[in-house]
């Protein structure tokens, strides 16, 4: 082989930079190709390997169980020639030297047999690093050969540059690509497809797209070698527009690379564009190919045209299981669950079995459709499949847990977690702290916190955000600095965190300067960080606060979407703004959110609540995805105008449209009836609550039912359901016990109430007020200036509450 000389003397700092350290020296590597070589060429042959003090022979008598024996039965080989040099006796060869660790001889045998070997390179490499072997010393070989005159073909170049490209090894790689030109083996496609690996992985795509459209002769190989590396590279329009190109040369693609520019087109949403390859698949017969046809099912799905995804599913003969995991989880993502059941149901019944990522995508599906109670059910059923949840089987239904607001249910799987060793993931680990965070279980989120050996930013502000709700901001920012030292940066979640934490417990002042120290830290305060803010503010009550802040956003440059128009509208309905809630919807309008569904139903929920509950109707008819939330609030706008008749029909149209109730929607119903003085039918959908509903009757429930009850007149049928409530009645169900009892002047049952309510709310002058006027509309003068000294003695102040009281005349 001809001399070459290094590159490094070019530019060595570009050498330093480039070169990844090693964990050990090859010293060997650096000057493989500089040392100098005489014309003549010297061939692979036995006689190297006799010569070469790795392969002298040893006695027979040597263990058969040391790699001296390896060296015996090697020696034997080389002399016996062709008779014993079969693949399987190399392949033997090479396997029990990387046994006992020679990892040099193994190397070494293996170029010498490169003629039979170069087929089985990807499973050298794998045995070479499963045994231990690092593979520098494959090249560190590569280098000794060299250097002692030894010709490598065009192929062994081949893979020595593939082998600098894991590497990162630039300029031996350069040099390799030197002594290709030199012998003419840079004309080969095979090389060539090696060159343009080396250059994009090392030297950037761009330059690699130059060197391919610089190229006088371009095959079908290294046309489909340019698609792949730009797709490799996430140059999807690149890739598409060489595909396209590659078409227009009437070059053919293989199936590899028309499978992954689909992909491509699903990434992009790039739907024309799939069709016009899907044209070209039909016309070149390569529909039966389930590589090709997966894809398809996939770019589809992605492009939402569940149609022709399905389409392209029913026509394959052999379905394998990436097949059915495409269209399930295509159906999934785009909310057709109850098609996406049928399949799975249609899968079982095959020949071909569900398998684990299946399962997932099932769980996945129920939880993007909020129904997290099925999960759990699911996760069982997959256990009695013989299936072992994994770790994304298990984060799921943690998220489920968290949202479901079951925590018994949450310890149990972090046993299950435990046990089975899967506490070690990042994103189980994450889900557990999510999960006790939701659960108001800080103790318990911060020990699994403290206990994860790698942190994440959503680790990190999952905590924060555990302290913030919780009101605990000591805590909160010291983890915050805590953040900073550990050299996790915060990021705009972190602060928005914060953000929103102050707001929701009034401290506006702080709130505010958390969106400074957002700016002063190099980031930008976004629309989620003002929404967050506003947000806080309409739950903690201060409307007037959220309003001027929007405006605050609006002076920032920062639009609102749809969660800001939200939280602006329940601000304007705890203001009762008419005014201020149609500016709103009018920004709604502008935007194109009114078709959002919460959008809507806070629209409902604020022209209800500003007294137009014709406007309120208007909205809701004209929502076409109704939520249960929808459904709630404008049952309970009914109940607010004491429409029951209304409410009841409303009830009926939801369970038609086959959306079940909650306890609220119940809440919503008994509120209707007692406004409209339906006794009867607050009874049978009280009744029904349990019976029919599984649902268990809340303190709120039971206080609607008195509330109708004694409205009605039936004072004594009140007192027998809080005897037989089973929970304590609390001050709600006492106050409308007592109010009741004022209207239809029953004072026993009101004395009843009072004793009670003067012991859960000793400090309300409501129900001393209510007492008060009761006495005195009775002409008890006396017992009205005995409930004024009992005030007067626990230091309660009526203030304006008082204004109705009866004077004595």
């Amino acid at each position: 082989m001809e001399a070459i000389n290094p590159f490094h003397h070019l530019n060595p700092s570009l050498h330093n930079s480039v070169t990844r350290k090693r964990p050990r020296s090859h010293s060997t590597i650096s000057s493989v190709l500089g040392v100098a070589e005489t014309s003549q060429e010297t061939k692979l042959s036995s006689s190297l390997l006799s010569s070469s003090s790795t392969f002298h022979c040893f006695n027979g008598h040597q263990a058969h169980n040391s790699s001296n024996s390896i060296k015996v039965m090697h020696g034997q080989m080389i002399k016996k020639g062709k008779e014993m040099n079969s693949d399987s006796n190399t392949q033997s060869l090479i396997r029990n030297y990387l046994h006992f660790g020679d990892f040099r001889s193994a190397s070494t045998v293996f170029f010498v047999g490169y003629a039979q070997n170069y087929l089985h390179w990807n499973d050298f490499l794998e045995d070479f690093k499963r045994f231990g072997g690092d593979p520098y010393e494959i090249l560190e070989t590569f280098c000794e050969l060299h250097n002692k005159k030894v010709s490598y073909e065009g192929r062994i170049l081949t893979v020595i540059l593939k082998l600098c490209a894991n590497l990162t090894e630039i300029w031996l790689g350069i040099e390799v690509h030197a002594c290709m030109i030199k012998k003419g083996h840079d004309i080969d496609v095979y090389s060539k497809v090696a060159l343009m690996n080396f250059y994009a992985r090392l030297w950037g795509i761009d330059y690699i797209n130059q060197l391919f459209d610089e190229m006088p002769e371009r095959q079908d190989l290294l046309w489909n070698e340019a698609v792949l590396v730009n797709l490799r590279n996430e140059r999807w329009m690149e890739a598409l527009r060489l595909f396209r190109d590659m078409h227009f040369s009437f070059l053919k693609p293989n199936i590899h690379t028309i499978a992954k520019v689909l992909q491509a087109c699903a990434k992009l949403g790039a739907l024309d564009q799939g069709k016009q390859i899907h044209g070209y698949v039909i016309r070149s017969a390569l529909m039966s190919n389930t590589s090709i046809c997966n894809s398809l099912i996939s770019m589809y799905s992605r492009n939402n045209n569940l149609r022709l995804a399905r389409a392209v599913f029913d026509l394959m003969e052999n379905r394998n299981l990436s097949a059915w995991n495409s269209i399930i989880s295509g159906y999934i993502a785009l909310g057709h669950l109850h098609d996406a059941r049928k399949l799975f149901y249609n899968l079982e019944s095959s020949d071909v079995k569900p398998d684990i990522v299946t399962w997932n995508c099932l769980l996945s599906g129920h939880f993007l459709n909020g129904l997290y109670g099925e999960i759990l059910f699911l996760l069982q059923k997959m256990q009695a499949a013989g299936y072992k949840p994994n770790s994304s089987s298990i984060s799921i239904t943690l998220q489920a847990i968290s949202e479901l607001r079951i925590l018994n249910l949450g310890k149990q799987l972090h046993n299950y977690v435990t046990r089975h060793g899967l506490d070690y993931d990042i994103y189980v680990g994450t889900s557990l702290l999510d999960m006790y965070v939701k659960n108001d279980n800080l103790t318990y989120a911060r020990s699994i916190f403290d206990n994860m050996k790698n942190k994440n930013v959503f680790a990190w502000n999952s905590m924060i955000v555990g302290y913030s709700f919780k009101g605990q901001f000591e805590d909160a920012i010291k983890l915050f600095n805590q953040m900073e030292n550990e050299g996790s940066k915060p990021d705009l979640v972190t602060h928005n965190s914060l953000v929103s934490g102050y707001s929701m417990w009034g401290y506006n002042k702080e709130a505010v300067s958390m969106v400074d120290q957002i700016k002063a830290s190099g980031l930008t305060p976004n629309v989620v960080t003002w929404t967050a803010l506003i947000s806080g503010c309409v739950q903690k009550g201060n409307f007037k606060d959220a309003l001027e802040f929007s405006i605050q956003m609006q002076q920032e440059g920062i639009n609102a979407n749809s969660a800001t128009v939200s939280s602006l509208l329940r601000a304007c309905a705890g203001l009762s703004s008419l005014h201020k809630g149609k500016e709103i919807h009018c920004v709604g309008i502008r935007e194109g959110f009114v078709d959002d569904v919460f959008v809507a139903t806070a629209l409902v929920d604020m022209y209800s609540k500003c007294g137009n509950l014709r406007s309120a109707y208007e909205v809701f008819q004209k929502i076409h995805s109704k939520t249960l939330a929808t459904w709630n609030s404008m049952i309970m706008s009914f109940a607010i105008y004491s429409q029951g008749k209304e409410a009841i029909s409303l009830f009926n149209q939801m369970q038609e449209a086959g959306i079940q109730p909650d306890g609220i929607t119940f809440t919503a119903l008994l509120s209707a009836c007692k406004n409209s003085g339906l006794v009867d039918e607050g009874w049978k959908y009280f009744d029904s609550m349990k019976a029919d509903y599984n649902i268990v009757p809340t303190i709120e429930h039971y206080s609607c039912m008195v509330d109708l009850l004694g409205r009605a007149g039936y004072l004594d049928e009140a007192q027998d359901f809080i005897e037989t409530m089973p929970i304590s009645p609390d001050a709600t169900v006492w106050g409308a016990l007592l109010g009741s009892s004022r209207v239809h002047e029953n004072l026993d049952l009101a004395e009843i109430a009072a004793e009670n309510l003067f012991k859960l709310e000793s400090y309300n002058p409501a129900n001393y007020v209510l007492m008060m006027n009761l006495y005195a509309s009775l002409s008890r003068w006396e017992d009205v200036a005995c409930v004024k000294e009992l005030m007067y003695a626990r230091g309660v102040t009526t203030g304006q509450v008082c204004r109705n009281e009866v004077k004595k005349p």
